[in-house]
């Protein structure tokens, strides 16, 4: 018989499709590809969005900040790059409004600003009318002033009052909506007041002893913008300890706005993690689905083999046929993702207040190449062996059967789907220990499920249990092979479904736990100490009862275990910043609730003692023992590290870095801090304000129900993609019940064939199928509890509450799932005819 093999396998295509044989394959590829994509194309759009705004966030492309004037050498260099410049000025001021209209203080975040500003995206100011905004590239007038909103109403002035600044007066003629570079800076929560650069020498507010933030946004081509960004760097790390360049930094993309990228990022680590999954069942549906497609195949290939057609052309015909299907599912997948991502843009609307920029085609790539790995792979290799059916079992179907897929082969292609699923996953480690956790948790239930079937068939008594019990304990006890690879592919299915019912409770529920209803809305700075017992005072007359109170020093690191440190002795620039600057400090007898010691000891009042927060420790190369010297306020001041705390910064509590564990520090200037729930009462703010004008009080409910409103819309983009998982473990099951499928009618029809009854066999294979799944759904819920605690830690970093009802509720949800998969895919078994099944089994033939 001499056929091109390319028409043989286009033959097979259209009869296996016609047929239905290639249905599940198909069903597998698209859910898991429509997942991957759907994932992909958001991300890469949220990215290439991050990246615009972050320009807008920025005022630039690239920004010099410094504590003094940008120096010369800077400059010089941007002009010679053809850059365009623009420099701002910002420092903490108190405003006053006019005795007339009561004569009313506020510290504001001050903000000078030259023609040209900003250099990227616009100020919006807010019109007369309410709720209509108008973007704007001008900037305040010599002798007029834009302010925020908060400044009005703290100082009870309005658009085209006055306005006092050191020695000078300004009019207010414009409200400030929104300032795109305004950074998350602790000072930038201050109210905004903006002027021209002219005006800034007549108001005699620049002193020596000012906290000045000079900034120098640049713009222009990005082949110069880099070049002048590597150079500076270079300057930057080479001239730290110059006196003309110490304290300047370089800012770029990547510092825009690290708060928001780091919640879009752990966003984007649940959809991917949420995706891997989907992927991983996909795989193991295709495997199982691939298997039986090629016991379904293996009597038409013995034909061909009778009819002279080489082994060669039949691989390549079923190569052929897997590689269109394998295009054809990718493709549909990708379609499919595609729409779907805009539902994903739409449940995360207001993360970016723009329209996203239009996809590239790099995740349409990946999950096509995807698609393809997870048909070749784990589709293929169980195919190819058809070629190798010799042509005796047109007479003898006992010869010929499967064998167990080569490791060579298993290996390669696991391989290539493991490294696609971690480039997948974007981040290693969510990678590492979804792909390795799957992989470890197949394993170990082969290797759990082998010794249930042993121990299944010791403890079942043949004389004294039911009939049906006995004949299903046989059953699965006549194939062990089968019943390992059924529960082993159930209870891959039921982890992941597991696993996202878990993400769904247990860790949302403590990301939200991260900022519960009561967080701290209102954060206190500047208190002095002699007005502690009257602030408490205050807090406690306007009902606050829980609040956070410490003092807060500022401190310069200067020496480590008796060596001084400097700038050049890092490589990493936070922790070049860390020791360039003064950072705060702290002291509290009693640890704080919300600070988990993770080493070493807090002792109460232990006398040269420090606790230093784990992040700040491995950044700055410090460790449990080391001797600490701080410059406070002129006094040097010596401590030993004797713990480390975890501190979650996204608690919304006082949080410090370094901590004596004293109640108090003697001869140190300090000042004090709060937080706190504010009353919902109207007017607490100003009243506080006015009772103690020297305060800084910043309102963080904008804040919060920011965080508030991304976590929602995080959940509701997960549930959405939690159909697809949910879709792709349905897959699972009804593949895995469905593998065994004419073993089951064969050995049916022999039982129906010496007596038996129907309604027998539909309690055995009731037993049997309630047993597998028992037994899958209790597996995966002990593996579930530990892949869970590994995202949970090392990913998300949330705490794990461990769920002893998870065995319990799993097995029910395994019996009740493998029920219902095996009743739909079983459902012809018991009604095939008997002499049908007994001609298709190998000893009738």
């Amino acid at each position: 018989m001499k056929q091109n093999f390319w028409s043989l396998g286009w033959r097979s295509l259209w009869r296996d499709l016609r047929s239905g044989d290639l249905r599940l394959l198909i069903v597998a590829v698209t859910l898991a590809v429509a997942a991957l994509s759907a994932v992909g194309f958001f991300s890469d759009r949220l990215k290439a969005g991050l990246q615009r705004d972050a320009r807008q966030l920025l005022g630039g492309d690239a920004v010099m900040a410094s504590d003094n004037p940008t120096p010369d050498i800077f400059v010089a260099k941007a002009r010679a790059l053809g850059l365009s410049m623009v420099t701002t000025l910002s420092f903490p001021t108190m405003a006053r409004a006019e005795d007339a209209k009561g004569g009313a203080s506020k510290l504001v975040a001050l903000k000078v600003v030259e023609p040209g500003y900003p250099l990227r995206g616009s100020l919006v100011l807010a019109t007369d009318q309410p709720g209509v905004e108008q973007a704007t590239h001008e900037i305040p007038q010599p002798g007029q002033v834009w302010v925020d909103a908060a400044v009005l109403d703290s100082l009870g002035i309005a658009k085209g009052d006055s306005l006092l600044l050191g020695d000078s007066r300004f009019v207010i003629s414009g409200v400030i909506a929104l300032e795109p570079d305004r950074g998350s800076g602790f000072m930038n929560f201050a109210p905004r007041v903006m002027m021209h650069k002219n005006d800034v020498a007549a108001t005699g507010l620049i002193q020596p002893a000012s906290r000045l933030n000079y900034r120098m946004a640049l713009v222009g081509e990005e082949p110069q913008v880099k070049a002048f960004v590597a150079w500076a760097d270079k300057v930057v790390k080479a001239g730290a300890a110059e006196r003309g360049v110490r304290g300047v930094r370089v800012e770029s993309l990547q510092t825009g706005r690290p708060e928001m990228s780091q919640t879009l990022d752990r966003a984007e680590k649940f959809l991917s993690l949420v995706a891997l999954l989907a992927a991983l069942l996909s795989a193991v549906a295709v495997a199982l689905a691939a298997r039986a497609f090629a016991a379904s195949h293996l009597d038409d290939c013995a034909m061909l083999r009778v009819l002279g057609l080489s082994q060669h052309a039949i691989a390549s015909s079923y190569t052929l046929e897997f590689a269109l299907v394998g295009l054809f599912a990718s493709a549909l997948g990708v379609l499919l993702g595609f729409a779907i991502h805009y539902l994903f843009v739409a449940l995360m609307a207001g993360l970016l207040d723009t329209a996203l920029p239009a996809a590239s085609l790099w995740p349409v790539g990946l999950s096509m190449s995807m698609g393809l790995t997870l048909l070749l792979a784990f589709g293929l290799p169980p195919v190819l062996q058809l070629a190798q059916v010799p042509p005796l079992r047109v007479m003898r179907r006992d010869v010929g059967n499967l064998r167990p897929t080569s490791i060579g082969v298993l290996t390669l292609g696991v391989s290539g789907f493991a490294a696609l699923l971690l480039v997948v996953s974007s981040d290693l480690q969510l990678g590492l220990i979804a792909v390795g956790g799957f992989a470890g948790a197949v394993l170990l239930f082969a290797l759990l499920s082998w010794l249930a079937v042993k121990l299944l068939r010791r403890s079942v008594n043949e004389l004294t249990a039911p009939r049906w019990l006995v004949l299903a304990t046989r059953q699965i006890a006549a194939r062990p092979a089968f019943a390992v690879v059924q529960v082993s592919a159930l209870s891959v299915g039921m982890l992941a479904l597991l696993l996202l019912v878990l993400l769904r409770t247990d860790l949302i529920a403590s990301w939200r736990q991260a900022t519960p209803p009561d967080a701290p809305n209102r954060f206190v700075i500047n208190v002095m100490p002699k007005q502690g017992d009257a602030f408490r005072a205050a807090l406690a007359k306007a009902g606050v009862q829980k609040f956070d109170w410490y003092p807060m020093i500022r401190g310069r690191l200067i020496a480590i275990n008796g060596r001084t440190v400097s700038p050049a002795d890092y490589l990493d620039e936070r922790a070049k910043r860390l020791v360039d600057r003064e950072f705060n400090l702290s002291n509290s007898a009693t640890q704080p609730p919300h600070n988990a010691i993770i080493s070493g000891a807090w002792k109460p009042e232990e006398p040269g003692a420090i606790s230093v927060e784990e992040g700040i420790a491995k950044t700055l190369n410090l460790k449990l023992g080391d001797r600490l010297a701080f410059d406070i306020g002129g006094v040097q001041t010596q401590a030993r590290i004797t713990s480390l705390r975890k501190v979650d910064w996204s608690s919304m509590r006082a949080n410090f870095f370094v901590m004596f564990p004293v109640a108090v520090l003697a001869d140190v200037p300090s000042t004090f801090m709060s937080a706190f729930k504010a009353p919902a009462a109207r007017g607490f703010d100003d009243a506080l304000v006015r009772q103690f004008p020297n305060v800084t009080a910043v309102d963080m409910n904008s804040t919060l129900n920011q965080v508030q409103r991304v976590l929602d819309q995080v959940i509701r983009a997960v549930e959405f993609l939690f159909g697809f998982t949910l879709a792709a473990g349905l897959v699972v099951l009804f593949a895995a019940v469905s593998a065994t499928r004419e073993e089951r009618a064969q050995e049916y029809a022999v039982m129906r064939a010496v007596g038996a009854q129907a309604s027998l066999l539909r309690q055995v294979q009731r037993a049997e199928l309630a047993g597998v799944g028992l037994l899958a759904g209790f597996l995966a819920s002990l593996v579930a509890n530990a892949v869970g605690w590994a995202l949970a830690h090392y990913v998300f970093e949330f705490e794990w509450t461990l769920s002893l009802w998870l065995p319990v509720w799993g097995s029910f949800c395994g019996a009740a799932l493998a029920l219902a998969a095996g009743w739909w895919g079983l459902r012809d078994v018991l009604r095939r005819p008997v002499l049908e099944t007994l001609r298709r089994a190998p000893a009738f033939s």
